[in-house]
């Protein structure tokens, strides 16, 4: 697995990807915004691989934080590399964080190749998971301490969105036994 690049840049290519020169080999690095990287310079990349049955393809950032981010979005459903590297290119790492944290859903739909649904499925996953300008924000109601919680949940079959509505506000006990009663009895309230 490839982690670090440094090199020259070679090349643009009209897809967003640059080719990078390390040691006289060639690297084809997709990369967020081509404007960052003019030919000629030396820069340092931090490097996410896919494997694919077709092929390895290069993912490149400039802060581990921004890779990070990448590899966050596609903890969700239907979130491809492709399209998290589109999400990339549309905002930046911290307005697209500030979009999750407040709900915007309609926000991160604008970017190309991501729909309503899977805009409203990416904020249900990662809300609470997200750092804006370098700062874990923690999601409002939904601490930390709820997260084994609602993954016992989820495996009983409720859905997360489920489970974080019911649990919205609640304070639970710290015994996690305890909890897991406590959100039971709120969720068939509901």
């Amino acid at each position: 697995m490839i982690g670090w690049l440094h090199g020259q840049v070679l090349h643009h290519h009209k897809s967003g990807a640059l080719v990078l020169d390390v040691h006289d080999v060639g690297y084809e690095v997709n990369v967020a915004s081509l404007d960052d990287y003019a030919i000629g310079d030396v820069v340092g990349l931090y490097i996410f691989t896919a494997v694919r049955d077709d092929a390895i393809v290069l993912y490149g950032f400039k802060t581990y934080l921004d890779r990070e981010f990448f590899e966050l979005l596609l903890v969700t459903p239907g979130v491809g590399p492709s399209t998290a590297l589109a999400a990339l290119r549309t905002m930046t790492t911290d307005e697209l964080a500030q979009a999750i944290e407040s709900d915007d859903a309609k926000r991160i739909a604008t970017i190309p190749g991501i729909g309503p649904k899977t805009a409203s499925r990416i904020v249900l996953e990662l809300k609470g998971k997200v750092f804006v300008s370098g700062v874990f924000v923690p999601a409002k109601g939904a601490p930390a301490q709820n997260d084994a919680i609602e993954d016992a949940l989820r495996g009983l079959g409720y859905t997360t969105q489920e489970v974080r509505q019911a649990l919205g506000g609640a304070t639970l006990s710290d015994d996690e036994g305890v909890a897991l009663r406590q959100a039971l009895h709120l969720l068939r309230r509901q």
